[in-house]
């Protein structure tokens, strides 16, 4: 599949839930929430019937997001489906890590972790959010303290046997800055490839403000004061728009996932988001999105999915809006991470 642009779309993020453990405030910023109903979200086979179609349009790799998708009950016995689907070379999973290193009590294996059981089921790549290596600190951005689960996460994630563990950190002004190099060491100590975040209009419009937002250029200074000019690695590609750049001296690089600054930010884009509620998004920061939930249900052939997917394809936008006059029109965690 390609867009009108020449964008190659291989990439599904596909969100089980909207539900979370936590309560972000750039992603859920208020306590209450009415969650999705069960029969307002896709079911498994749905979710599945949907990547098939889509794998034979060339999807090729798959991010379980959510949401916190380690949530919803029997993720595993999805995952294994998802590595089973014909096409689907590359599985990743989005969490903010705090289910790791628990033991699922219906998966055989005693003392095996969430994080070893998702290797085994397939999944290649783990992305764990961690904005912050100070208790209070994660708890006030949270609202929930659950940090040390979250360190342990990490932990369970690191020996689990995943090809790469990534570290996500959101921007904060007044929060950040005094942390980037705790989080770049973290990272070394750690093997993990850290990634830097900028804030982004997701959730609601009090989320992004001058008065909170970070640049990565700030950060790259604060990490150029501390370690010597980062050295640019424009080689170093991943499956999303970071840009990377290795520490002087050491065998380390860093992620910058600057939405915000960076101008061509979106020019590599190559994926599609399938929303918890069955919508497919072709652009976070766009509101088109295509239903896919109503068709389905109401008996709509392969061939009538696949002409939907490549009509959204087809209307992909150029690049986001969020630099423009875009305002939320969904929380982040009804959208997918």
């Amino acid at each position: 599949m390609e867009d009108r642009f020449g964008h190659r779309i291989s990439y599904l993020r596909i969100s089980i839930t909207d539900r979370c453990n936590e309560r972000c405030r750039y992603c859920l910023p208020e306590e209450r929430q009415e969650w999705l109903p069960r029969d307002g979200i896709l079911s498994y086979e749905e979710i599945l019937r949907i990547l098939r179609i889509g794998a034979g349009m060339g999807i090729r790799k798959v991010r379980i997001t959510g949401g916190e998708p380690l949530t919803r009950r029997n993720v595993l016995s999805l995952i294994r489906s998802v590595a089973a689907v014909p096409g689907v070379e590359d599985i990743g999973i989005s969490t903010n890590g705090t289910l790791l290193a628990d033991v699922p009590a219906e998966e055989s294996g005693e003392g095996v972790t969430m994080a070893r059981h998702l290797v085994e089921a397939g999944v290649r790549t783990v992305n764990i959010s961690l904005d912050t290596l100070d208790q209070a600190a994660y708890a006030a951005i949270t609202n929930r303290d659950f940090h040390a689960r979250a360190l342990a996460g990490i932990e369970a994630a690191c020996v689990a046997g995943f090809e790469s563990v990534k570290l996500n950190c959101v921007l904060m002004k007044g929060r950040t800055e005094h942390e980037v190099s705790d989080l770049v060491e973290f990272a070394h100590d750690h093997e993990c490839l850290l990634r830097f975040i900028e804030l982004m209009p997701v959730s609601t419009t009090e989320v992004l403000t001058a008065d909170n937002f970070l640049s990565c250029g700030t950060v790259q200074q604060i990490l150029a004061a501390r370690y010597g000019p980062l050295v640019p690695c424009p080689e170093v590609r991943t499956n999303g728009p970071a840009s990377y750049w290795r520490i002087p001296d050491r065998n380390q690089l860093v992620g910058f996932i600057g939405a915000m600054t960076n101008l061509h930010f979106c020019e590599s884009c190559n994926k599609l988001r399938l929303t918890a509620d069955g919508k497919l998004r072709p652009c976070l920061g766009s509101h088109m999105e295509t239903d896919l939930i109503t068709p389905l249900r109401a008996g709509a052939s392969d061939d009538e999915i696949t002409r939907l997917i490549a009509d959204t394809v087809d209307r992909k936008p150029k690049e986001h809006d969020f630099r423009t006059t875009y305002l939320p029109g969904r929380r982040m965690i009804a959208i997918g991470g």
